[in-house]
């Protein structure tokens, strides 16, 4: 590894601080050397704050060195006004000569304008240092600008013989258990590090799930269901006003207290309207958590990127039968007895 990969290779590891409460920026770290050594770095911390080449330059106590240092980072400074000012001005302003950078932006407001303003000044620019892995580091971010879409990960679990839940028809019944406890503080921390979770109708009906992070540290995601005609009773847990909500309907509802109704066409496909509505609200990642028709229509409109499925060894004979998917799993994992089966989807 040379000297620019092992800068850059830095920067993802202080990028990855940002995990969760950046997007829809992408996670970004950057790091300043002058006469080899590291006199400041950063990260993005939250989404509406300071950049990492910002928070980096601040970092730099001499700030003299700075006209004779290297500004390495993962992905190209931004050259625009957004929530805050251009970062590659900054760096201009700052008489830094020499910048590195991991990749390209795919974000059509910034895609190489950031990279060409650094070399209008006169910066020397380097691009494409461990391309792949500043490309893997942000996969949300990047499926989002290229593919016009979010990124999709589906999540269940079932038991041995391939179900996911016993039969039930009334909220009094309690869904079935399946995963164990650090099953479920993982998928927790799974919520805490992306943009949405999603629920069908029948799961928000019979389970009045909440949908939080509250089992780790983090951020709640957005929460989305389903509900047509309205028939979620209005005290649920998705309805509190605690986290922003998007309901899906057939029906005409004002929005009110964090809480918004899309009103779609139901004598259409659904999936492709979920993402399309996705899209439009700057979501780059969505879990779809259940249950078994939503992630079905998912699967059958081949509309996902990963899935991540639990199978435990309890069996139950009879139930809701769990969604199967053609193809084999890339990865396993134990989870305290239950196996954690990674699928991906390349053809989406």
């Amino acid at each position: 590894m040379n000297n620019n990969e092992f800068y850059i290779n830095h920067c993802l590891g202080l990028a990855l601080n940002g995990l969760g409460q950046v997007a829809p920026n992408p996670m970004v770290g950057c790091v300043i050397v002058a006469n080899e050594k590291i006199i400041g770095e950063g990260y993005h911390q939250l989404y509406g704050q300071a950049h990492a080449e910002v928070n980096a330059i601040n970092a730099v106590q001499d700030k003299e060195l700075l006209k004779t240092a290297t500004l390495y980072v993962n992905l190209e400074p931004c050259s625009h006004f957004g929530k805050t000012p251009p970062c590659a001005d900054l760096i201009i302003a700052s008489h830094i000569p020499r910048v590195v950078i991991g990749g390209v932006d795919s974000n059509s407001l910034v895609s190489g304008k950031g990279i060409e303003k650094l070399k209008n000044a006169g910066v020397i620019v380097e691009v494409g240092v461990l391309e792949q892995e500043c490309k893997q580091l942000n996969y949300r971010f990047f499926t989002y600008h290229e593919k016009k879409r979010p990124y999709i990960i589906l999540k269940w679990a079932q038991t041995r013989d391939g179900f996911i839940d016993a039969s039930r028809t009334e909220e009094n019944q309690k869904a079935l258990q399946i995963s164990n406890a650090d099953a479920k503080k993982l998928v927790h921390k799974w919520r805490s590090m992306e943009q949405a979770i999603m629920v069908g109708t029948n799961t928000a009906l019979l389970d009045n799930p909440q949908l939080t992070v509250r089992e780790v540290e983090g951020k709640n995601p957005i929460r989305i269901t389903i509900d047509k005609w309205l028939r979620i009773p209005k005290d649920f847990h998705l309805f509190d006003g605690s986290t922003p909500t998007l309901v899906f309907t057939s029906s005409d509802a004002a929005s009110v207290n964090n809480l918004e109704y899309i009103k779609i066409n139901f004598e259409l496909p659904l999936v492709p309207q979920f993402i399309d509505e996705l899209y439009k609200r700057n979501i780059q990642s969505v879990l779809v958590e259940g249950g078994e028709q939503l992630l079905n229509s998912f699967i059958q409109a081949n509309c996902w990127d990963e899935a991540r499925v639990f199978v435990s060894e309890t069996k139950i004979g009879k139930g809701v039968n769990a969604p199967v998917l053609n193809t084999d799993p890339i990865d396993h994992e134990n989870i305290s007895g239950d196996v954690l089966l990674i699928y991906k989807n390349e053809k989406f």
